[in-house]
């Protein structure tokens, strides 16, 4: 019999970073453990928002287009969709660790 070693995916291994970092941050700053288990909380609905998101659509192409013509066409659009992608993904997590700065500083008055 064989042992299987799971590792977390890379998604998890990124949250489970954004945590510990979020968490180290906040506890330098003087922040005590409710608003911390508050931040982490907001950040795993935020995360997994941002997990939700999914780029997908299709082409119909001419019956008669030659297949190097299709490539060619599969290649550009495929760069262009990927690009598209890293740009909504860098804006939605600027935006998305603003609202989590944003909730935490609400969270934090509504508490004093």
């Amino acid at each position: 019999m064989t042992n299987v070693l799971e590792f977390p995916s890379r998604e998890k291994q990124a949250y489970q970073f954004l945590t510990e970092q979020l968490s180290t941050l906040l506890r330098d700053k003087g922040a005590d453990q409710e608003l911390i288990d508050h931040a982490t909380l907001l950040l795993n609905k935020v995360y997994g928002e941002l997990e939700d998101a999914d780029f997908s659509f299709s082409v119909d192409l001419p019956s008669d287009i030659a297949i190097d013509e299709a490539e060619r066409l599969q290649q550009q659009i495929g760069s262009g969709i990927e690009a598209l992608r890293k740009h909504h993904h860098s804006l939605t997590l600027k935006l998305a660790a603003k609202l989590l700065l944003t909730e935490l500083r609400l969270y934090q008055q509504a508490r004093n």
